[in-house]
């Protein structure tokens, strides 16, 4: 079964840092992971992504701020981001493309499973 469970949101001030971490489960180092963000209203849309082979992207919005790892041996897949703006204000949510090989960065997955989300908010 797959889980993928998010974590490390919280309330930061502009210029801060916050680090998200995806535990996952069912989910093999092969597999496309991403992170996507949703304000009420709008879409959500990707901010990073990792694929089966290590290669990463980035949204124009999070290039040079935020950054996307993996650490196989713990399942655990983290958003490092940096220089936070309100306009990152978001849910951020986790998400995997099954089977290992079958997502491509270009679309950030596609994912078909997904996180809860964890909370960002940026005050100016």
């Amino acid at each position: 079964q797959v889980q993928l469970v998010e974590s490390g949101g919280g309330s930061v001030q502009s210029g801060g840092s916050l680090r998200l971490s995806c535990a996952t489960s069912g989910v093999t180092d092969r597999v496309c992971l991403a992170w996507f963000r949703q304000v009420p209203g709008k879409e959500r849309g990707g901010v990073a992504v990792v694929g089966s082979y290590g290669t990463t992207s980035y949204s124009d919005s999070a290039k040079g701020r935020f950054t996307i790892s993996r650490y196989n041996a713990k399942n655990i897949v983290y958003l490092e981001m940096n220089d936070l703006k309100p306009e990152d204000t978001a849910l951020y949510y986790c998400a995997a493309r099954l089977p290992a090989y079958s997502g491509s960065i270009g679309d950030y997955c596609s994912p078909n499973y997904w996180g809860q989300g964890t909370q960002v908010t940026v005050s100016s």
